[in-house]
């Protein structure tokens, strides 16, 4: 074996040693977490740079709006705190929307890593806060400051010590104090824990510096990126999809270019800004386009700066992808979490039968509050919370598989266990199972949604904060397959609810939640009847559903009525 090919392999070894440490980073970051979307749905990022902000490794727990804005967010730290300025023990902390991860629910620390008394590596790690101030997390307001507390990027400890002032102003400004401060405080703990394992590893291999294997992975990724480009069809291909909104429909439109080095999603067409809170800022945009391409194109290629580099991702200013300061931005992941689904849209075009249907995309997640000025004047005994509950709808259908039924694609966050939920406040959840017949038919069916129940066994009323699409405008099917079922929020008691903004829930009424459905893939004609009448037994699909959509007969004990099906399905041809 040669030399270099030896020195191949150290390298080799180095870097996997090096995803080992940001994933201990970020597993510190969940264990030690107070909220819920931290401690149970991993909506967290975290990840190593070398000292000019480049991202190495990220860990594999984490979710890509977190990942991927984060890998661009570490220059503009940088910018306001070089490297060479840094002091050991320091950590550095901003939400800013525009330079973080695109809203300030989102925390994002920055820290140096010193060895012998020099920079060699920064950590940064990104976790959503449980509340942030302002209005909450619908998106009702007009501003960016109506929705809480903008933290500009600037110090959080320095020499190890934390900045009691800057703590003392956000424990001020936001209702759940406890649980914000503790997640703060496991950020920090998050990258000291990975910067141990890094100066660990260092000394293990005998590095003084990590400059020539930061270079080797970025080199080999943007090599890696490369080849699988140059594999694809060139060309240019356009897709769009009209989504809900908030005050009318919105078009999200791409234009998707392949050449021989790169690949170009512009989203020129899309609609113009909002004047609510679902506006996205382009480091958010960036981050899920750059997810949707690589999860075609590279999907085994580690993402790192070598790899984004070959993602090109413009916009036009001031449209609802790419919203300026001082714009509402609080749920942009309504809109941030269907760009995959666009661009898939335009790569079908040119690779068939690689690309999922459309699926629900959007999270379904319970957004919950009440207290003195939410939904009481105060005085009543009733207790006072805010809590995020994370829940999805269907997938859509892959080109040879079922879509995956009430879960998150493309955030990648876990549903929360409901007895969570119910152990840390009021709110009570009556069912949650699987919504039948929601998935679009397909010779390959869509996922299917869930439906919940929920309500306060304190006798007093609660708000939710709601962001939710496909309640107007369906996940639609690819190739044939049917559009998922449409989401719908109401009360027990007959009101219809809307799928966004603030709105309260009576005391002793309850809220039913009915997440939408991912789309089908495929003439639903020749989907197994086998198959169907499995779906059917199981309760996903009704018997009328079976017959209706997929021209198979069942009989009452659940079993397939072969004759029959064989006769309907002759006639439907």
């Amino acid at each position: 074996m040669t030399e270099n090919r030896l020195h191949e392999i150290r390298h080799e070894v180095m870097w996997t040693r090096l995803i080992s440490v940001v994933e201990e980073q970020a597993q510190t970051l969940v264990r030690t977490a107070f909220s819920t979307s931290t401690r149970e749905a991993g909506d967290v990022s975290a990840g190593v740079f070398d000292c000019d902000g480049k991202m190495l490794a990220q860990a594999v727990t984490g979710t890509p709006g977190h990942v991927n804005s984060m890998a661009r967010a570490v220059v503009h730290f940088l910018k306001v705190f070089p490297a060479d300025k840094m002091k050991e023990g320091d950590a550095y902390v901003t939400n800013d929307p525009w330079k973080g991860t695109g809203h300030l629910h989102d925390l994002t620390v920055v820290s140096p890593t010193f060895k012998d008394g020099k920079p060699v590596a920064l950590f940064a790690c990104t976790s959503h806060l449980v509340d942030i101030g302002g209005i909450g997390l619908a998106p009702d307001g007009k501003q960016v400051y109506h929705e809480g507390l903008f933290i500009p990027i600037m110090p959080l400890a320095r020499a190890g010590e934390m900045d009691e002032w800057l703590l003392t102003l956000i424990r001020a400004n936001v209702r759940e104090p406890v649980q914000v401060e503790g997640d703060i405080y496991a950020l920090v703990a998050c990258n000291e824990t990975g910067s141990r394992r890094l100066l660990a590893m260092m000394e293990e291999y005998g590095l003084d510096a990590l400059d020539e294997l930061g270079v080797y992975i970025i080199e080999q990724s943007r090599i890696a990126m490369n080849e699988a480009i140059a594999k694809l069809p060139k060309g240019t291909w356009h897709s769009s999809m009209r989504i809900d909104g908030y005050e009318e429909p919105i078009d999200l439109c791409a234009a998707v270019t392949i050449d021989e080095t790169e690949i170009r999603v512009d989203f020129d067409g899309t609609s113009g800004t909002s004047d609510r809170g679902i506006n996205c800022p382009m480091c958010y945009t960036e981050a899920y386009t750059a997810f949707g391409v690589r999860c075609i194109v590279a999907p085994r290629v580690p993402n790192n700066a070598g790899s984004l580099d070959s993602i090109k991702v413009t916009a036009p200013d001031n449209t609802i992808v790419n919203a300026p300061h001082p714009c509402a931005v609080v749920a942009r992941s309504t809109i941030g979490h269907m760009l995959p689904d666009v661009v898939f849209g335009a790569i079908h075009q040119a690779m068939p039968e690689r690309v999922p249907a459309e699926g629900t995309s959007n999270l379904w997640n319970l957004k919950l509050g009440a207290g003195h000025g939410i939904t009481s004047s105060g005085g009543d005994g009733s207790t006072a919370f805010m809590v995020t509950s994370f829940h999805s709808g269907g997938a859509g259908a892959r080109p040879r598989q079922d879509g995956l039924s009430a879960t998150p694609f493309p955030s990648g966050v876990r549903n929360v266990p409901v007895e969570i939920t119910e152990a840390i406040t009021p709110i009570v959840i009556w069912r949650k199972d699987y919504r039948t017949d929601s998935g679009g038919a397909g010779a390959q069916r869509g996922g299917l949604g869930q439906t919940m129940e929920l309500t306060n066994r304190e006798d007093a009323p609660f708000g939710i904060f709601a962001s939710f699409e496909r309640v107007v405008f369906p996940a639609r099917g690819r190739d044939g397959g049917s559009s998922g079922e449409k989401g719908r929020l109401r009360l027990d008691s007959g009101a219809e609810l809307r799928n966004k903004g603030f709105q309260v829930v009576p005391a002793l009424d309850r809220l039913i939640v009915e997440m939408p459905g991912g789309g089908g893939y495929g003439d639903p004609m020749t989907r197994n009847a086998a198959q169907v009448a499995d779906d059917v037994r199981n309760g996903l699909v009704t018997a009328e559903a079976a017959e209706r959509d997929y021209g198979v007969v069942t009989t009452s004990d659940g079993g397939l009525d072969a004759a029959a099906t064989e006769t309907l399905r002759t006639q439907s041809r």
